[in-house]
């Protein structure tokens, strides 16, 4: 802030002191003002150099005042150190800071020269002051001699200047210099064959021309000596900061040695130069120094005798010629107009001239002479002919024709560089600016071809030495250069008229020309950004501003093609991704197909090369392309997603199993997707993700894999049913050890189903929900078909069971009055068909059966988990995006997915114990329980005859039958003692007869069978053993009705079944039936002969 202000202070006091200065000059304080040479009026000097000093002086004394000598009188005082005027003689202090100027030299420095200008050299007013004393006394050090002095000589300069060109060129060696080539722009060669050289020397001339016209070249020998010395300086590399205070302070002149110093002017040609304007603007009295045909000028102003050599002189004046051909005849601002007359005249004159070189002196500078002036009578008049709306007189037009003029401002442009450091701008950059507006007149410059130029020569030396600050520079130009609607009518127009034609292309104008080739190399770079800007990818933004505007000023030009220009920015950022994609992705494949895949499928290692692509790309480019392009990172993945698909599809095409190649492949492939698609995902929305899914083509890899993984899943469920079948057959059902009581095939059976389930999540491919469904489904089938298998031979329950006897009656009968009922029963012979004739397995091969079945449901939870597990760890790390996938997740449960195995060994199970309990009670058990029990009567044989036997076969269970299988196998065993208890006092047959004092005998049999399975509460628990023997104790409290109540309730059944319901007695009319049947007395012999004819019995 402070530092603003002061700047801000400083111009207020430059702006009054202008102001003042301007006061005294136009008021009557003066006597007498004379101005410069090549002045006309006040607006013509710059007072800034002006010495205010001087002019008050004069003001006081009342005595003319000569500009030029205020003027002198200001730089004077600045050419050498300030002096003290105490202490003794030869001391004094320099105003530079000592300490920015580093140490001493150590080496003995050469000897001072005392400069001695040719007569001819420059024009020199009157000496002010005497030499000072810096020339005759030196600085006391022990490192400084002076020994000698002498006279310094042209020759002593061109010294200096071959030995400070070494020095550039040494600095400029350092430096990697690019190509700018390609930055060309589209404007024809000169058919004289001028040179860069030949056009920086012109416009070098212009500028000291346009300098004269404000005084600028008046220079006494005080200033040229300190100029020499600070130049010498700078050659050398000194402290830049010492040489930018001293010309900093000098003003004009110091900044036209600054030019000539940028510019590489000799010195020698600088003088020429200017005593040739000098003695020019002498002759042309009344003209501005600007207004002069320059080249003319110096050639009648500047002799060969002001050359070392004879050679120079040619050369000097062959450029003069070229240029005053190249303005005048070739690029000339105002045509001659006529059919080419003055044309041939002035061409022809100029061929003389440069003859005149090759002939005799003497004749040769006759013939000289002549041409020049004939020259004259043809070249001023036309060139100060009125062009642009400016009046005759005004300005002469010579260097302002296009193509001509913008290639001499282009090397006054160039002078803004650091001689000794390319890649930076010059201190005195604005200040040098500013001075080359003093052309615009001269060289027909305008504001938009200032800008547009300057643009143009900054972004070349940008391409050139690779600076950042410097493309900064050419940027802040770019954006200054006006619209079509910002400029003026006058300007428009004159812009319209610049036309160039390059052959072989077409015609372009002004802007086209020299903005078409840094849209061109802009376009070349951001078409390979990967390429360009891999290693430095902060400068990309900067080159894309570039780019984005001049392609807007370019789309400005009527004359451009506009299918050649995207009509938005978003486009021509789409063209750069699409460009720079296709290149990368075409080095990646290149690079791939060189490297030795013998570990790696080429196109699995493509995919990964091109997802670390990709990830540079989120990071590293598409931040600055998201700027223009809200959507750019998903172009570019989608153009790689796309790219990639073209070389994976022949491969997806060709796979026809898991071979190592596809599950190389496929991974890589899908990862890739994924990556695309979590790219997409980032940027859009989750709707707008979805449109851009559906817009890709996408790869199917998990349908593709989904599709080989079932075809090998298949195959491998089919050889383990086989195997299965074949465990099954070879199974002898001998437990494997006393503590493993189960038998071998199961385990084994498990084995091969882990093994099949690692080698399916060994896959590493894409699977989905279907996959996965297979395998649960096929590991179900295997274990459905096992357990099928193992009960398949088994015989049902009721085949063990005998067959139930013929209900016959009491054989000693009363009569009773019978009436009409309908039997309820078939009264025939069923089939006699005995346990023995059946295949009946043992008991312990039943339990080994049942604890196998119970080792595979165990497992199954198992097993089931770690596939979950499994699987859930391998989507976790797939991540699928599409919510497709995840949908069909939710359509698949966890707890389902061995329901079906699950319900067929639970129901192999159930029919085990069932099985095993009928076959103790009806068959091993038959004869003491089914045959012999309550024979002849109730208190004859007991249930407590029952025990012994039945407990050996509970205890035979128990030891075999693992310890969770217990309670139901017991549980069955219950249920069977009490089928095979109600099958005695119901169906006991014809030898059977219960009397209803029967009851209470029964009732307590019932008690003591209870109480055997309960065991005191070792056994089942008594719920549920009373839950079983509830319906038995209900038909055993039926036995101990009387008949008549019996056959009341008989009657009452038959009619309530009819309708749904039951008697009063809560009993069925079958087992009301077979009561009586069993009941020993002739009241229900009668009733049961009368009303359903059944037989009596044969005992």
């Amino acid at each position: 802030m402070e530092e603003e202000n002061a700047l801000e202070l400083l111009q207020r006091f430059r702006r009054d002191r202008r102001v003042l200065l301007d006061f005294i000059l136009s008021g009557s304080l003066i006597k007498k003002v004379v101005m410069p040479p090549g002045t006309v009026t006040l607006d013509d000097v710059d007072l800034d150099q002006v010495s205010v000093d001087y002019v008050l002086n004069c003001a006081i004394k009342s005595t003319v005042l000569e500009l030029s000598e205020a003027i002198r009188d200001f730089h004077d005082p600045t050419v050498f150190p300030q002096m003290s005027g105490t202490g003794p003689v030869g001391e004094f202090y320099l105003i530079t800071d000592p300490e920015s100027s580093g140490s001493p030299p150590k080496r003995a420095p050469p000897p001072v020269p005392i400069l001695t200008v040719p007569p001819s050299a420059v024009f020199i007013s009157p000496p002010i002051a005497e030499t000072s004393p810096i020339f005759s006394n030196v600085l006391r050090s022990e490192s400084f001699e002076c020994n000698q002095e002498k006279e310094l000589t042209v020759n002593d300069i061109d010294d200096f200047e071959d030995d400070g060109a070494s020095v550039i060129e040494s600095f400029r060696a350092r430096r990697t210099v690019n190509d700018a080539s390609d930055l060309a722009v589209n404007l024809p060669s000169f058919s004289t064959g001028i040179t860069d050289d030949d056009l920086r020397e012109t416009a070098y001339e212009i500028l000291l021309a346009c300098a004269g016209a404000t005084g600028g070249l008046f220079v006494s020998p005080k200033e040229k000596k300190r100029e020499k010395k600070s130049s010498f300086i700078r050659m050398l590399g000194r402290s830049r900061s010492v040489v930018s205070q001293s010309q900093s302070a000098i003003g004009l002149v110091g900044f036209l040695e600054t030019m000539r110093v940028q510019m590489e002017i000799p010195e020698s040609m600088d003088i020429r130069t200017r005593q040739g304007l000098l003695n020019a603007h002498v002759r042309n009295v009344g003209k501005r120094m600007d207004t002069l045909l320059i080249p003319l000028e110096l050639l009648c102003c500047v002799s060969c005798t002001e050359f070392s050599d004879k050679k120079a002189f040619i050369r000097w004046q062959k450029r003069q010629l070229k240029v005053l051909e190249e303005g005048l005849v070739h690029h000339p601002a105002v045509g001659f107009g006529e059919s080419g007359r003055k044309t041939n005249e002035l061409r022809i004159l100029l061929a003389k001239i440069e003859e005149s070189g090759f002939l005799p002196s003497s004749t040769g500078e006759l013939q000289r002479t002549e041409c020049l002036r004939s020259m004259r009578e043809i070249a001023i008049p036309h060139a100060e002919r009125a062009a642009r709306g400016d009046l005759t007189g005004q300005i002469c037009h010579w260097a302002d024709g296009y193509h001509f003029n913008v290639r001499l401002y282009e090397k006054l442009l160039l002078s803004v560089f650091d001689i000794l450091d390319e890649g930076k701008l010059t201190e005195e950059v604005g200040e040098i600016l500013e001075l080359l507006k003093s052309t615009w007149r001269v060289l027909g410059i305008t504001e938009t071809i200032h800008y547009t130029c300057y643009a143009w020569v900054l972004f070349c030396q940008y391409v050139i030495t690779s600076e950042q600050g410097i493309l900064l520079h050419a940027i802040e130009q770019l954006k200054k250069i006006p619209l079509m609607e910002q400029r003026g009518q006058q300007e428009s127009l004159y812009l319209k008229s610049l036309r160039s034609k390059v052959e072989g292309e077409q015609d372009m104008s002004f802007l086209q020309s020299f903005l078409t080739p840094i849209q061109r190399w802009t376009d070349k770079q951001l078409g390979d950004y990967h390429l360009h800007f891999s290693e430095r990818p902060t400068k990309m933004e900067k080159i894309v501003a570039v780019a984005m505007i001049t392609r807007r000023l370019l789309l400005e030009e009527p004359e451009t093609i506009m299918h050649y220009f995207p009509i938005s920015d978003r486009d021509q950022i789409e063209l750069y991704i699409s460009s720079s994609t296709k290149c990368a992705f075409s080095r990646t494949l290149h690079v791939v197909e060189r490297v030795d895949m013998s570990d790696e499928h080429p196109l699995a290692l493509l995919a990964e090369e091109l997802k670390k692509l990709l990830k540079k790309d989120s990071a590293t480019f598409m931040p600055v392309l998201s700027q223009r392009h809200s959507q750019a990172a998903v172009v570019s993945a989608s153009l790689v997603h796309k790219l990639y698909g073209n070389i994976l599809k022949p491969f997806l095409d060709g796979a026809e199993h898991l071979s190592e190649e596809v599950i190389s492949v496929f991974p890589a492939a899908e990862s890739l997707e994924q990556f695309v698609m979590a790219l997409i995902t980032s940027v859009c929305q989750e709707e707008n993700a979805e449109i851009m899914f559906n817009k890709l083509n996408l790869y199917q890899i998990e349908t593709k894999s989904g599709t080989l993984v079932l075809r090998w899943l298949s195959s491998q469920l089919g050889r383990i049913l086989g195997w299965v079948e074949r465990a099954i057959q070879q199974e002898h059902w001998d437990p494997i050890s006393l503590q493993q009581r189960h038998a071998g095939s199961i385990v084994e059976v498990y084995r091969i189903v882990e093994e099949t389930a690692d080698q399916f999540f060994a896959i590493n491919v894409p699977m989905g929900f279907t996959e996965l469904s297979s395998l649960f489904r096929g590991i179900d089938n295997v274990l459905q078909v096992y357990a099928n298998s193992v009960v398949t031979d088994l015989a049902s329950k009721e085949d063990l069971i005998p067959p139930v006897p013929i209900l016959t009656r009491y054989r000693k009968e009363s009569g009773i009055k019978a009436f009409v009922k309908k039997e309820l029963f078939d009264t025939s012979m069923p089939d006699e068909t005995t346990p023995n004739e059946i295949s009946v397995r043992a008991t312990t091969t039943l339990c080994v059966q049942l604890n196998t079945l119970y080792y595979a449901i165990s497992h199954l939870n198992i097993l089931e988990d770690s596939i979950w597990d499994r699987w859930t760890s391998k989507r976790s790390r797939e991540k699928p995006i599409r919510k497709s996938i995840d949908e069909k997740s939710n359509s698949f449960s966890q707890k389902d997915s061995f329901d079906g195995s699950r319900k067929a060994i639970n129901a192999a199970m159930d029919h085990i114990c069932e099985y095993t309990a009928t076959k103790i009670i009806f068959c091993d058990l038959r004869v003491p329980f089914i045959n012999n029990l309550y024979k002849p009567t109730v208190s004859r044989y007991r249930v407590d005859v029952l025990m012994e036997p039945l407990d050996m076969e509970l205890g035979q269970l128990c030891d075999i039958v693992v310890e969770p299988l217990r309670d139901h196998i017991v549980t069955s065993l219950l249920q069977a003692s009490l089928d095979g208890l109600l099958r005695v006092i119901l169906d006991g047959g014809s030898s059977r007869v219960f009397l209803p004092g029967d009851a209470k005998l029964l009732e307590e049999d019932l008690e003591v069978l209870k109480e055997f399975f309960i065991s005191g509460g070792d056994g089942l628990p008594r719920g549920v053993v009373e839950n079983q023997v509830a319906h038995v104790r209900h038909v055993i409290m039926l036995h101990g009705y009387e008949t008549r109540e019996l056959i009341e309730d008989l009657k009452s059944a038959s009619g309530m079944e009819m309708r749904g319901g039951k008697s009063k007695l809560g009993a069925d009319s079958k087992t009301l039936l077979r009561i009586l049947c069993h009941r020993g007395d002739s009241e229900a012999s009668q009733f049961l002969k009368k009303q359903f004819r059944i037989p009596k019995s044969s005992t």
